[in-house]
């Protein structure tokens, strides 16, 4: 599997952003992908992940309600529309799949999208 995470930027508190990761190779349907993010300093965390069948999606409390995970199966492409972005917000986003929905180590990943949110 590999996977092309693109669409961060920079941009302030109360604005929306929408990722992308457009994957190819192996892309089973009951296959999970999901979204991470990293910022300086702080460890990894799972903020979003969904299988690409839609059969669940999961996220993580703190983007409850502010993101939504979404995908295109046609174009092999997964969604983080991101409303309402904080300053805390700002990590370097990854997109990353499994064979499961695994919200720590997943077995693929792709290159990061920097987000960064002035307040």
């Amino acid at each position: 599997v590999q996977l092309q995470a693109s669409g961060g930027g920079l941009v302030q508190a109360g604005d929306s952003l929408r990722l992308s990761c457009v994957a190819s190779g192996r892309t089973f349907s009951n296959y999970a992908i999901g979204w991470f993010r990293q910022a300086p300093g702080k460890e990894r965390e799972f903020v979003a992940g969904i299988y690409w069948n839609g059969r669940i999606a999961l996220y993580a409390d703190s983007v409850k309600g502010r993101f939504t995970i979404s995908r295109d199966i046609a174009k092999s492409t997964l969604y983080l529309q991101m409303n309402s972005l904080k300053p805390e917000d700002t990590a370097v986003y990854h997109c990353a799949s499994d064979r499961v929905l695994n919200t720590t180590t997943p077995l693929y990943w792709g290159q990061g999208t920097q987000v960064t949110v002035s307040s």
